[in-house]
């Protein structure tokens, strides 16, 4: 028997296919599946497409089960917007039971098998969760990108334009950082204070909210030589480790795991997070670079309810 995980967001969509022995047997990909972030018919489609991928030219009867780590799973509560999702992955000739979880619990799971302890989501948006018995129990912070989501690539990139934006305010010299904004959208800065700050503003306005996020990059690549990018990076560093500590008690020795593409690349904003958890908590900080095993594994544990052979095939599946 094989089971489908997926791990979705607002950026990117993974699948993984893997057999009841830790195989794995296909992969899919497309772009973000966050019903949040994205219409939800597009969300689903998108989803439906890396799952297809990941089934290939296989039988989609022989899959035992699908999860479905969701950013934006509270989403699904919408009796029509679950419909759009079920249809979608139907579509694709799947038979099996569709369970849609928080990102967070896919996530998790890849790297804890102990189903105990915190999870820290960094990427597009951000959120910390305690978990237990698998399952998301507790939040912190995850507020969307309208109300909070503070050191995730969203903020990040909110707060480069705001702080080229206070460059301009001032006559100041743009430095790395607001020399990369400008470039970063398709500006040349104008030497007239009021028609560079309109420029900045129109250009970025323009775009959906999100694409803010693509922003993100320039903090961290101009940290070592702008000020305000260091600042920047500190401030999103103490907002996601915050937010981590706060789902714990001082006495937790339960794993810390963490996920996206702040907190996992070799970045200046996960260096200090990694360093200050690993200083701050007892338990064991580890990462996992996506969802996909620990959604696939998290379907794999609704049939194979015998907990040596669950945390087995976790093992074969964390070394595939």
């Amino acid at each position: 028997m094989n089971f489908l995980g997926v791990d979705t967001g607002a950026t990117t969509t993974r699948a993984l296919l893997i057999s009841d022995t830790g195989a794995h047997l296909g992969t899919g990909r497309a772009e973000g599946g966050n019903p949040n972030a994205h219409p939800p018919g597009v969300a689903a489609a998108r989803i439906a497409q890396a799952v297809g991928q990941a089934l290939g030219g296989g039988d989609p009867a022989g899959v035992g089960g699908l999860v479905v780590g969701l950013a934006g799973v509270a989403k699904m509560a919408d009796p029509s917007v679950r419909a759009l999702f079920d249809a979608a992955l139907r579509a694709t000739g799947l038979t099996c039971e569709i369970r849609v979880v928080a990102d967070c619990e896919a996530a998790f799971a890849t790297a804890a098998a102990t189903g105990e302890g915190t999870v820290l989501v960094a990427g597009t948006g951000s959120i910390a969760a305690r978990i237990s018995g698998h399952r998301m129990v507790a939040t912190a912070g995850g507020f969307g990108w309208l109300l909070g989501d503070e050191g995730s690539a969203y903020w990040l990139g909110r707060e480069a334009v705001r702080a080229t934006l206070r460059r301009v305010e001032a006559h100041e010299d743009l430095g790395p950082l607001g020399e990369a904004v400008f470039a970063h959208a398709g500006l040349t800065p104008d030497p007239d204070q009021v028609r560079a700050r309109r420029a900045l503003i129109t250009a970025v306005n323009a775009e959906s909210p999100i694409r803010l996020a693509g922003f993100a990059p320039l903090v961290t690549s101009t940290a070592r030589a702008d000020q305000s990018a260091a600042d920047i990076v500190e401030r999103g560093a103490q907002h996601l480790t915050g937010i981590a500590l706060a789902t714990r008690t001082a006495e937790d020795t339960s794993p810390v795991v963490l996920t996206g593409s702040l907190v996992t690349a070799d970045t200046p904003v996960g260096d200090r997070v990694r360093a200050e958890l690993t200083r701050r908590t007892g338990g064991p900080v580890r990462v996992a670079a996506d969802g996909t095993i620990g959604a696939a594994w998290l379907a794999a544990l609704a049939v194979i309810t015998d907990p040596a052979a669950a945390q087995a095939l976790h093992a074969k599946l964390s070394q595939a």
